[in-house]
């Protein structure tokens, strides 16, 4: 569908929907006077409509509609795999950013990706409006992760990982967690969370003393990884899918869904702990009456020597007391007598 004549819209937005780079990025781009339009030198904040002409080092851009030509693609990536950059025990291998198609775009964008560390289901997309939209959307998704941890675990700390308490003090959606077999001394367990990222649910079993080799996710929503998809294939998601990814995620934003718990507040009281300090003596406090002083006793008289007294009893401060045959500190302002 695309937009009506006449509708602005944000350059770095425009180059961004068409894969060429992020927003950032395009702001930079603008900054070093690499962007025109219509012949004249781009600013920062300058729209644009479809019927504008964007260049780009001299280079047409062609503007793509909103959901025109978004490509989203599902690739089954082996645990430590770099997608940019190829293996030094493989100098053969092509990095997958190099083989996705380039009717997909010129910069591809994963989707909730999984840890270096870990792998399994990844999907990646060449539309930046689109990413973010999918971003957005698998917050709220169901995922299935396998998870191979060294020794069973017992009830106990599968009922920690049930409770879905991470380290930050949130709570993660956890809807079940069983064994799924396992050889030697490793033992599989599948897991199923809402919107649980490979590094919580690595978290999850740290978290119950479990030693954590890999996680690997299976499932993303209605999306699964086919056994048919080897490690290091991938295949482009058709339309129903994207449409059925986006849909379920609507779907599952309900008002009742939980609510992470709230960060432990911690306050801080200053001076606890400490001796209370003597209020200071206002030096526009007025002397009363002669008198005055001896009867209401707690209140401030001027003594002989013109300095005020206080007849109330004062904090004791530690530290204060002289020690035995240590001798006494001068007193300023008074003659020593004969």
């Amino acid at each position: 569908m695309h937009r009506q004549r006449g509708e602005p819209e944000r350059l770095q937005k425009v180059l961004a929907r068409a894969g060429l780079a992020s927003r950032r990025e395009a702001e930079d781009w603008i900054r070093a006077g690499r962007l025109t339009v219509n012949g004249q030198a781009a600013s920062l904040g300058v729209r644009v409509v479809p019927e504008d002409e964007v260049r780009l080092d001299g280079r047409i851009v062609r503007q793509r509609a909103p959901q025109s030509g978004g490509r989203v693609y599902l690739y089954h990536r082996s645990p430590g795999e770099s997608l940019d950059k190829t293996p030094a025990d493989a100098p053969e291998a092509v990095p997958l950013l190099s083989r996705l198609p380039k009717r997909g775009g010129r910069r591809f964008i994963m989707v909730s990706p999984m840890p270096r560390i870990d792998g399994g289901l990844e999907l990646l997309c060449g539309d930046g409006e689109l990413a973010a939209r999918l971003q957005r959307s698998v917050r709220s998704l169901s995922s299935e992760l396998s998870v191979r941890a060294r020794g069973e675990l017992t009830p106990q700390q599968i009922e920690g990982v049930l409770g879905g308490i991470l380290d930050s003090g949130e709570k993660l959606t956890v809807l079940g967690c069983v064994g799924a077999g396992g050889e030697g001394t490793n033992r599989w367990y599948a897991i199923t969370a809402r919107g649980a990222s490979g590094k919580d649910v690595r978290q999850l079993f740290e978290r119950q003393a479990a030693i954590v080799s890999r996680v690997l996710r299976t499932r993303l929503g209605p999306l699964a990884l086919e056994r048919s998809l080897a490690r290091g294939h991938f295949r482009e998601l058709t339309r129903e899918e994207l449409q059925g990814l986006l849909s379920e995620a609507s779907e599952s934003q309900s008002p009742g869904a939980p609510e992470p718990l709230p960060q432990p507040r911690v306050e801080t009281i200053h001076g606890a702990g400490r001796p209370a300090k003597p209020q200071g003596r206002s030096s526009t406090a007025k002397a009363g009456p002669k008198g005055s002083a001896q009867d209401a006793p707690g209140k401030r008289r001027r003594g002989t020597s013109g300095r005020f007294k206080d007849d109330s009893p004062q904090p004791e401060i530690p530290g204060r007391r002289r020690a035995r045959g240590a001798p006494r500190a001068p007193v300023r302002g008074r003659r020593a007598r004969d």
